[in-house]
């Protein structure tokens, strides 16, 4: 994705009948500033997403999808995720970023970026440097069961040593980013993981020259894993996001914006946004929480499945199934949000309430018509889906993986959704809003989790992972819709409720001729490759097809809104 490609001609304004209450009469302009600026983020996505799927190839090849060394590996690399998100949603999101947002139009801009960088970059740099020394206590915290070995256990911390310093690099990372964002430079947010992902093919690449692939069945002979095979994959791994964030750095220096580290509290406007902290930073808490138990409960449920000899969905399967789940996301919702942030946040600051209700209806809006249906394909090929985008599983890891796809899919609707309310509560600096609905959220997924580890075989418990995750994100969404609603006096709800509706019928009515093509094609991934991707390619153009033509029956005007951007480009390629 580029920021500099021209704009496609913009939408007409809606009539008069048509605008939710409070819409500014520019809502063409609006639609036009938000296809330009999310066209641009999907197409750098779309580049580090399909060069990020090469990269989880690979992976899966070198230590598979289940397995004792897989899980241990997913552990070790999760951390930094995991521990970042406590940081991103408690400092980053909650105040930096405002922050940042407020300096941009500062009388001193550049030196209250400047400080603001700094103090950021050296505290991430010192949090870092104590979590990496902290690593064995929160390794173990994530493998609390005894059906982890000590062995298991060490093979694990070691991972977390090498990976735990991602946290610096994906700290810096989103820093800069949002630097580049509230400059009007979308293209190198998205586009900066291709550097991660051509890192990390190189990297794994090497180690399958010189190792080889996994078994079928993944490893879980610890006796037979070295140090130079853990230090070339997780070293790789740290390498990727490091350079993911140095292409950030190039980046805004091309822009014209040069850092110069200064240190200082002064005139940066961080107390204001310091009573948002400890609620923002305690949502987070009890969200990780969550996470913790989910994968002691993955961790618990896989070595028990493994001890009689059968392939266990453990925790890298459930990575596996949430990386393809997120696909569609990241694609196409997340640059919306990325794209809508920023302004939605400065009309919050203004006091322009008939703006931030513009924009949320219009990003919920743009959001429903790609998730739904992404929901539907995600649902109906699971497991063809799964064979074709990881070609090293065999048929037993694709019959473990697809399940939890399945299951998780129910939410990818809310997950749209719930992303964008959830950043205007950081607009808003509503902290205590986010801890009280995040307490509903966690306990949802560790009563659902809980249940199904008291009444399910071990063999299910990642399927109920999937399915109580879920579960979650609906929760979430429905609680914090209502608080939203409250902030701006309504949200055009009729308007987006009726869009949802519609878009619902058509996928339902594609859901069911796309199972139908499976059926036909004998079920499924079938025994190779090569047919796993060929179902897929025409499941999913039939459903997306169908879904289209549906939409146009129902005369659902967002379409024309979604694709406006797209069509416009297409007839100026031959030119």
């Amino acid at each position: 994705m580029t920021a500099d490609n021209p704009e496609p001609a913009a939408p007409g304004p809606l009539p008069d009948d048509a605008r939710p209450a409070g819409e500014p009469s520019d809502s063409g302009a609006r639609k036009a500033s938000l296809g330009r600026g999310s066209i641009a983020m999907s197409l750098g996505t779309a580049a580090s997403r399909a060069s990020g799927l090469v990269r989880s190839m690979l992976l899966v090849a070198c230590v598979g999808a289940v397995g004792t060394v897989a899980d241990a590996f997913d552990i070790g690399n999760k951390l930094p995720n995991v521990l970042f998100a406590l940081i991103s949603a408690g400092v980053l999101q909650a105040v930096l970023i405002p922050q940042i947002l407020r300096a941009m139009n500062a009388e001193n801009a550049r030196e209250r970026l400047d400080k603001l960088l700094s103090l950021s970059g050296l505290g991430l740099l010192l949090l870092t440097a104590v979590l990496v020394v902290a690593a064995p206590l929160i390794v173990w915290a994530y493998t609390t069961s005894d059906a982890w070995s000590t062995d298991a256990r060490h093979l694990a911390t070691v991972f977390a040593y090498w990976c735990i310093p991602q946290v610096f690099f994906y700290g810096l990372y989103m820093l800069l980013g949002q630097v580049l964002n509230a400059r009007g430079r979308f293209g190198a947010y998205g586009v900066a993981p291709v550097a991660n992902n051509v890192v990390s093919v190189l990297g794994f690449g090497a180690f399958l020259l010189v190792w080889g692939t996994s078994p079928d069945r993944g490893i879980t002979d610890l006796s037979a894993w070295t140090t130079p095979m853990t230090t070339l994959l997780a070293g790789t791994a740290t390498l990727g996001i490091a350079a993911q964030a140095l292409v950030l750095v190039v980046a805004l220096r091309r822009s014209g914006f040069s850092w110069r580290f200064r240190l200082g509290l002064r005139g940066i406007g961080l107390r204001s946004a310091g009573n948002v902290v400890g609620w923002t930073l305690g949502a987070v808490v009890l969200e990780q929480l969550g996470v913790l138990f989910l994968t002691n409960v993955l961790g618990r449920g896989a070595r028990a499945v493994e001890a009689t000899g059968a392939v266990a969905a453990g925790n890298m399967a459930y990575t596996q199934a949430m990386t393809i789940y997120l696909l569609p996301h990241s694609l196409v919702i997340v640059s919306i949000v990325t794209v809508l942030f920023p302004r939605m946040t400065a009309a919050v600051q203004a006091g322009n309430l008939p703006a931030v209700r513009a924009d949320m209806s219009l990003g919920l809006r743009s959001a429903g018509i790609f998730s739904v249906i992404s929901a539907a394909v995600l649902f109906v090929l699971a497991k063809p889906l799964t064979g074709a985008l990881l070609p090293s599983l065999g048929a037993a890891e694709v019959d473990a993986i697809a399940p939890i796809l399945r299951a998780m899919s129910i939410g990818l609707v809310a997950l749209g959704a719930t992303v964008l309310v959830r950043r205007m509560y950081f607009a808003f600096e509503d902290g205590l809003g986010l801890f009280l609905i995040q307490i509903a959220a966690t306990v949802t997924l560790v009563g659902a989790l809980a249940g199904a580890v008291a009444t399910l075989p071990e063999t299910w418990w990642a399927v109920a992972a999937g399915g109580a995750f879920a579960l979650s994100t609906w929760v979430s969404l429905l609680l914090r819709l209502r608080g939203m609603n409250r902030k701006l006096h309504g949200m055009d709800g009729g308007r987006v409720l009726r869009l949802y509706v519609r878009a619902a019928v058509a996928a339902a009515v594609a859901g069911v001729l796309g199972w139908g093509v499976i059926q036909l094609m004998d079920g499924g991934a079938g025994s190779s490759w090569p047919h796993a991707v060929l179902v897929t390619a025409v499941g999913g153009l039939v459903m997306v097809g169908v879904y289209l033509g549906m939409l146009k029956l129902l005369r659902v005007r967002e379409l024309d809104d979604a694709l406006a951007p797209i069509l416009r480009r297409v007839r100026r390629s031959p030119r």
